[in-house]
Order: structure tokens, then C-alpha cells, then sequence
């Protein structure tokens, strides 16, 4: 399928899922390989992986689209278009779009991060583990309001910041 099919196609369901027309350009991205589409809030394009259309068929990769023209639809009529906006859900469900798209064999699975940091209270030693580096000036203890110190994880090792 070529750029052109596509954009016919997006324009097509966004006028019989939506009734409101896609004035936009779509595209495929080959690069994309973690997701099966996504909307670009300052030029209102779409992108979409070329993978899952050839992978998964026409099925799945028309519920991505949906998915992708929910947001596009609601960011222009400047409703929530996020995730986890209510507005997004429900018009998501409304128009049978998926919520996550299926996985590509040979995906890598992402690995999960350590924790490099903690945040102590240093009033009742309260403990926050952190993956990335957090200012402690900037936070207070969820118990007791008390300030809060930065401490680097090294490999079995803990050292004051």
C-alpha cells in the first residue's frame, strides 16, 4: 500500500467513524517499531507502521488508525486527547479503535530499569526508591511532610548526595 492509499483510506474512516473530514497528511514510518502509530500535535499529521498493516492485516491496522484519528479529532476540537482522558476512552470505545496495538514477533522486550536513587525523609526515614536522579529541594515526605535527602545507589553500595 503507498502513502496515497493510505491517506484515501484515513480520510475515508475518519469520515464514516467520525462524520468530520481528516485535512491532514498521513503517512507511513517505516522507523516506528514500538508502536503502531501516532498523531503529531503541531502539524496534525499521522503516521503509521507499515509493519503492522503487513503483520496484522487490514483489521488491526484500521483500529490503530482510529486510535490515532481520536486523538487528532479531539486535539482539533481542543477536548482531552490524551490517554487518560476521559473524552479520549470513551470516544476510543465509541468507535471500536484499539486501546494497545498488537506486538511484533521479533519486538524487544524492554528491560526494566534499577533503582540508582532514593529519597529519604529525614524526619521518620521514610524511603523512596528512584530510576532517575530527583532534586530533594523540590519534594516533601508523603507521611510527614519532612524534608527529604538524596541518596546514590551504586552496586551494593549507598553514598549521600
Amino acid at each position: 500500500m503507498s502513502n496515497e492509499e493510505l491517506q484515501q483510506w484515513i480520510e475515508r474512516i475518519s469520515l464514516s467513524s467520525f462524520g468530520v473530514p481528516f485535512r491532514h497528511k498521513a503517512s507511513f514510518n517505516s522507523r516506528l517499531t514500538t508502536t503502531g502509530g501516532r498523531y503529531f500535535t503541531k502539524s496534525h499529521n499521522i503516521e503509521i507502521n507499515p509493519q503492522q498493516l503487513a503483520i496484522n492485516g487490514h483489521e488491526e491496522t484500521e483500529k490503530i488508525i482510529k486510535h490515532e484519528l481520536c486523538h487528532y479529532h479531539l486535539h482539533l476540537a481542543k477536548r482531552g486527547y490524551m490517554h487518560r482522558d476521559a473524552d479520549f476512552k470513551s470516544l476510543l470505545a465509541q468507535v471500536g479503535g484499539s486501546r494497545y496495538c498488537q506486538t511484533l514477533p521479533g519486538a524487544k522486550a524492554r528491560k526494566p530499569q534499577p533503582y540508582r536513587y532514593k529519597l529519604v525523609c529525614t524526619a521518620c526515614d521514610m524511603e523512596y526508591p528512584r530510576k532517575r536522579r530527583a532534586d530533594p529541594a523540590r519534594y516533601r515526605c508523603g507521611k510527614c511532610s519532612g524534608k527529604l535527602k538524596l541518596i546514590t545507589l551504586e552496586a551494593g553500595k549507598e553514598s549521600a548526595t
